[in-house]
């Protein structure tokens, strides 16, 4: 919803937030101008470029109060110098395992609502498993070592026409269920370096591809001169953000999976050395075979030899692979 203030539109952008009862986080944006609203999937590169150049020719509005509203609690915060935002809390009300929604207002000095935006949080049965994903090669066909093919990908495709790796909705509908009752399915979580500028785009593609719904961490909204970064490797930030998920819920045993053409295998033996009886597993795509050698050393260095490492081509090889240790049934 877009209202006004200082005289000019704003948008709250709410994203999917995860947590339990005791652990709760959701996050947004606020924009200036209302939001770019893809109305048509197309074939057209000229109009996917024009599409994509608009999300990236974005304002955020730093320092602006804001109020979360979660059953009868209200939470406030602020916007920091890039128009993101962050609530932390504990629910005073049992919640059940689900998607729940929850409102987040722009506010004034006298608390008088200026701007709302819905959202919705995710909470997880707690089963056996839960997995956490990169998505650009891992579960999309991304090209990310290669910044020409990648952009070229990125703004000529739409989220319809952007295209899966070969079996990995099925390996991921076989890990969602996996363990669990048809109800309660695992959860999953996808951790990115691409930019939230894409969330919107890449929930379509999700959704489009009927790949397991979750929530999304990704990386800091970028401008239209920042394009040529488009995705570009943060280590550190993505290890950030798979620790918060893997701390957030102890009781769940992990499956992470990730790909060779930037940092996710540096990133999850990390995790796997710090965390050696939170993680089971650890699925990485072979995108770069000139990496393959230092992929191998870096899964055989992880100090829990327990911890299943697969290093594959293809993805019907991960699926043999999870059914042989017994990851899926």
């Amino acid at each position: 919803m877009a209202e006004q203030t200082n005289n000019r539109a704003i948008t709250i952008k709410v994203y999917h937030g995860y947590g339990h009862q005791h652990n709760l986080v959701v996050y947004g944006h606020i924009l200036h101008g209302k939001p770019t609203i893809r109305k048509h999937y197309t074939t057209n590169a000229f109009t996917n470029i024009i599409y994509l150049a608009n999300l990236f020719f974005i304002e955020t509005v730093p320092n602006v109060k804001v109020q979360l509203q979660w059953n009868d609690q209200l939470i406030y915060s602020k916007t920091g110098a890039d128009g993101f935002f962050k609530f932390e809390w504990q629910s005073t009300q049992s919640v059940a395992a689900g998607w729940h929604e929850l409102q987040v207002n722009a506010i004034d000095e006298q608390r008088q609502i200026l701007a709302t935006g819905i959202g919705k949080i995710f909470i997880p049965h707690t089963t056996q498993y839960g997995f956490i994903s990169d998505i650009d090669d891992t579960v999309l066909v991304s090209h990310s070592a290669t910044t020409g093919k990648k952009l070229k990908t990125l703004f000529t495709k739409n989220p319809r026409s952007r295209k899966t790796f070969a079996d990995v909705v099925k390996f991921y509908h076989l890990l969602a269920f996996a363990h669990t009752e048809p109800l309660v399915p695992n959860p999953f979580f996808y951790v990115s370096n691409s930019e939230w500028n894409l969330y919107d785009d890449l929930n379509e593609f999700f959704k489009h591809n009927g790949l397991p719904k979750g929530a999304f961490m990704l990386s800091s909204i970028k401008k239209w001169y920042q394009l040529l970064q488009s995705g570009k490797s943060n280590h550190f930030g993505k290890l950030i953000k798979v620790t918060r998920i893997v701390e957030a819920f102890p009781r769940q045993r992990f499956i992470l999976l990730g790909d060779n053409s930037q940092s996710d295998t540096e990133t999850y033996v990390a995790v796997a050395n710090k965390y050696p009886n939170n993680i089971v597993a650890i699925y990485i795509r072979n995108i770069s075979p000139k990496k393959a050698l230092a992929t191998d050393i870096l899964l055989a260095s992880i100090n829990n030899k327990a911890i299943t490492t697969c290093h594959f081509k293809h993805t019907d090889q991960a699926i043999a692979d999870a059914t042989l240790n017994g990851l899926i049934i």
